[in-house]
């Protein structure tokens, strides 16, 4: 059997050199779609939902009112890098479907745990419920594609017992991580402190899966092999545990292209998650 080279196979700037062209362009049209956001007023920035610094959430409306629903985008970074101001366009497509977007932002490690990040995601959760009375879907890139698995698998009313259990009815994982085992020996988990109990700790794929609850779980058909086997493992793993899971492959992206897709309000990314989210709606 081949060795696996974990550090190869997750260093995703490594395998796409251009992503800090990517990452400028992220940054200009996320200012861009604030800008405008806000020209129409449909648009409420930095609402605080924790005492952690980066606990601040940016709520981008679709001109459809109080019946909209609601859907929260969870960036991603390895749990230690980016923010939320580059990625205010990922509400555009489905802003232009009818679908409000929450963009959050979170602590990031080392300063946190990840389990800690996982604790701050359901604040926001909770913050949006207890604002809007609406269940959620979540969509997360990367580690906010791991962070959407969390919250789907989420038991809400032991963190709250006003909170229904399905508050996240849906979630779509874009490049996720969900067994996190394999990060243990590699070079970012200087700053994740991950050991092996606490990397099954944090896994969703250890989790028990939520049954009867949907995930779909996508890729860039260019990512690395683990890349792939990841979002099969809980497409899988969860499909036999009851979830109604979807495992898609996005031909000719890689693992930043891949977001493209959220800000084309035509794309089929979008016209998924737009019907994702409004059967979140009417639970």
């Amino acid at each position: 059997m081949a060795v696996i080279d974990y550090e190869k196979e997750y260093d995703n700037r490594a395998r796409v050199p251009e992503h800090a062209q990517i990452f400028a362009g992220w940054a200009r049209d996320a200012q861009a779609y604030r800008q405008k956001a806000m020209a129409e007023k449909r648009a409420e920035l930095g609402l605080r939902y924790g005492p952690g610094e980066r606990q601040i959430i940016d709520i981008f409306s679709a001109s459809r009112g109080a019946d909209a629903p609601l859907a929260l985008f969870v960036h991603g970074g390895w749990w230690r890098s980016l923010e939320r101001e580059s990625f205010s366009h990922m509400a555009a497509g489905l802003n232009a479907n009818g679908v409000d977007v929450a963009v959050v932002g979170y602590d990031l490690c080392p300063q946190v745990t990840i389990a800690e990040i996982i604790d701050q995601i359901r604040e926001a959760c909770v913050f949006l419920w207890d604002r809007t009375s609406k269940p959620l879907l979540v969509c997360g890139h990367s580690a906010g594609g791991h962070l959407t698995g969390a919250m789907l698998a989420t038991n809400w009313p032991a963190v709250d017992p006003k909170l229904p259990a399905t508050l996240v009815p849906a979630g779509y994982s874009i490049s996720g991580v969900f067994d996190l085992s394999p990060l243990t020996g590699i070079s970012v988990n200087q700053d994740l402190r991950l050991d092996a109990d606490e990397a099954r700790r944090v896994s969703p794929a250890l989790w028990r899966a939520p049954s009867g609850l949907v995930l779909d779980a996508v890729v860039g058909g260019l990512e690395s092999s683990e890349f792939l086997r990841q979002s099969r493992l809980i497409a899988d793993i969860w499909g036999d545990g009851g979830v109604a899971t979807r495992y898609g492959e996005i031909a000719g992206t890689n693992h930043f292209t891949v977001l493209a897709p959220l800000t084309d309000p035509k794309s089929a990314m979008v016209k998924r998650l737009a019907a994702l989210s409004g059967g979140a709606a009417r639970q």
